[in-house]
């Protein structure tokens, strides 16, 4: 990721330990990421500036599904990439609308760096 052309990755998750781990993940690659421990944090701050966000499911109050739902009514074309350690869940059930990307905890780093690269570059995970 040239640093020109830095993008915004938003991190929503109830666990600080997820958040830090994500965090320093992305901006290892070159992304500049905002955290947040709650779907309405990140809906109150506004999503004008972000390019991509990741989300964990199994939250309180506000659960990654609903937080999704929000942000595609807002944007679309936003992409949205979930998170999860339940292994109950099917990729069709986690898809609901539009297609979004799924990965199971614990996730490989790699893989959801290379899905975050294409979807913020116009392509799959949108």
């Amino acid at each position: 990721m040239s640093a020109l052309v830095r993008k915004l990755v938003a991190v929503v998750d109830d666990d600080p330990r997820i958040l830090e781990s994500l965090q320093d993940l992305l901006e290892s690659a070159g992304y500049d990421v905002v955290v947040h421990a709650s779907g309405s944090s990140l809906l109150a701050s506004g999503l004008a500036s972000i390019d991509c966000l990741i989300t964990d499911i199994g939250m309180p109050g506000m659960d990654g599904f609903e937080l999704r739902d929000r942000v595609k009514r807002l944007r679309p074309e936003f992409p949205v990439f979930l998170v999860s350690g339940r292994r109950d869940l099917t990729d069709d059930v986690a898809a609901g609308q539009g297609r979004d990307d799924l990965f199971r905890k614990p996730f490989d780093g790699s893989a959801l760096l290379a899905a975050v690269d294409r979807a913020v570059r116009g392509g799959v995970g949108r």
